[in-house]
């Protein structure tokens, strides 16, 4: 079934509602609630006939039959009162408010939903007509939202490397709208990787996944994202829950934690000073189970993956350059990644792919391991896909087929018949090779920064990219930069 129409239908009137000042991100949540409503209705009926906890006096029917200022006074009532349900339910409601305020329009936007039978379509049509509309919303960068969106390209060649097996477990500890989940579901169900039976696609349903977003308009998309995909209950648990996931050790070890956590790079927690104004702390996590203490959030967030790993569990995680480099607590993580698990591949990614400008970032790939006197990475292997590669959002994003080489190279298969393309002498241009264990721990502070193509752009005019390329890639800097100085100058108040 083509879903184009129905998301340009569903995107289209967005547009209406963007002149009273309703953003992408406001629409898709008002959005989320409807098609929630409504599919709870469907369910309710034959053939189904299930019980999804809705009173009569909130149900889809009930917002029907009203308009106006009538129905724009049971709405806000509806979502307060089902914000206090329990399941999954009361998570679609959390902290719900009404951001349409005009009734007819409200009523536009009901008639809209009423008019396509959702629980009808398969899975991949409703989460195609969804993952759309969340993408749409990425690329509107003044919401903010594209910072809880990541490269489907990037998400489904991590998942292709890591090859996840059915009747396992899968997590991610800042999952914003669920990409990872959805990419593990869709690798997990391709007929061509498994034959599932009945047990294995239940497990899938309900057991598999498990993740973390603190952010409650996020977790709402990511829930509804996930349950149109098929995944969970209408009236089931809840798979994501709302705490910070820093703040303790995971109740639970997985077989897979797949995640690309936020690139802020400190942790800070609001409160009011004596003065009565609202004031920041830097957010220190003192956690026994860590290598290091830090207020660096990706350091954090790498160190608490580990610890939610079973013994032999692997991880894919999507990290800034930062964490290869920094100093103190940072030389100690990646000292206590390299001894306790085995770091076995770095991709570095170019910029230029991330809604979040001039983002220089990498994608580590560890297996834990069991308690061990000598140090289980035994070597390195490392992608450049960096040097002289230049992706831009709208011109020239990234795409999967832009990483097969890498996947190729990582041979997900049998990682241990892996051969480097790089050779000083025949291949010096070659963007794969591996550094020993003992090469990497005597670098500097144990760098895991590493680079050896040289940059042609430095020294071949003829190599530089096009001129609106350019101009975009110096605006990405130019924000980033300016991105940098903020964070400085926060610091410096910080400190007065």
């Amino acid at each position: 079934m083509n879903t184009a129409p129905i998301i340009t239908k569903v995107w289209s009137f967005c547009t209406t509602l963007r002149d009273d000042g309703v953003g992408y991100g406001d629409y898709l949540e008002q959005l989320t609630y409807l098609i929630f409503l409504k599919m709870a209705d469907e369910y309710s009926k034959p053939p189904y006939n299930r019980d999804v906890g809705i009173p009569a006096k909130y149900n889809w029917q009930s917002l029907k039959d009203k308009r106006g200022a009538e129905l724009e006074g049971h709405y806000i009532e509806l979502l307060r009162e089902l914000g206090q349900k329990t399941g999954m339910l009361g998570q679609i409601f959390t902290k719900a408010q009404n951001k349409i305020q005009d009734p007819a329009k409200l009523f536009r936007l009901i008639d809209m939903v009423d008019g396509t039978q959702w629980a009808m379509m398969g899975a991949d049509v409703k989460g195609d007509i969804y993952e759309g509309l969340l993408e749409k919303n990425a690329e509107d960068t003044k919401s903010g939202a594209g910072q809880y969106f990541t490269p489907r390209a990037l998400i489904r060649a991590m998942v292709e490397c890591v090859q996840p097996a059915p009747n396992k477990t899968i997590s991610d500890p800042a999952c914003g709208t669920g990409g990872f989940f959805l990419a593990a579901y869709d690798f997990i169900t391709d007929p061509d990787n498994y034959q599932l039976d009945k047990d294995q696609k239940d497990f899938l349903k309900h057991e598999t996944f498990h993740g973390n977003e603190i952010v409650a308009n996020t977790r709402r998309l990511c829930l509804m994202n996930m349950f149109l995909h098929n995944i969970g209950e209408i009236d089931g648990g809840v798979l994501i829950s709302p705490n910070d996931a820093l703040v303790a050790p995971s109740a639970q070890t997985y077989d897979y934690v797949l995640a690309n956590p936020p690139f802020g790079k400190k942790s800070s927690m609001s409160f009011t000073n004596e003065e009565g104004e609202q004031d920041t702390d830097d957010l220190t996590y003192n956690r026994q189970d860590f290598w290091a203490t830090t207020s660096n959030k990706q350091l954090n967030f790498v160190q608490h993956i580990r610890t939610m790993l079973k013994t032999t569990g692997s991880a894919a995680v999507v990290v800034p350059d930062n964490v290869l480099f920094e100093g103190g607590a940072g030389e100690t993580i990646r000292k206590g990644l390299l001894k306790n698990t085995d770091l076995h591949t770095i991709l570095r990614l170019p910029t230029g792919i991330f809604y979040a400008h001039g983002v220089k970032a990498n994608v580590l790939f560890f297996d834990n391991q069991v308690a061990s006197e000598k140090p289980w990475t035994k070597q390195v292997w490392y992608y450049d896909y960096r040097t002289n590669i230049h992706h831009t959002l709208k011109k020239k994003p990234m795409r999967y087929d832009d990483l097969v080489d890498f996947i190729n190279c990582y041979k997900p298969e049998n990682r241990h018949e892996r051969e480097a393309t790089w050779n000083a002498e025949t291949n010096p241009e070659g963007r794969w090779r591996c550094f020993s264990y003992g090469e990497l721990i005597a670098r500097d502070k144990t760098s895991l920064d590493v680079f050896w193509l040289k940059d042609k752009s430095l020294t071949d005019l003829d190599n530089l990219p096009e001129p609106d390329e350019l101009a975009e890639e110096i605006i990405e800097n130019l924000e980033a930069g300016l991105n940098s100085f903020r964070e400085v100058l926060a610091g410096l108040n910080k400190v007065a």
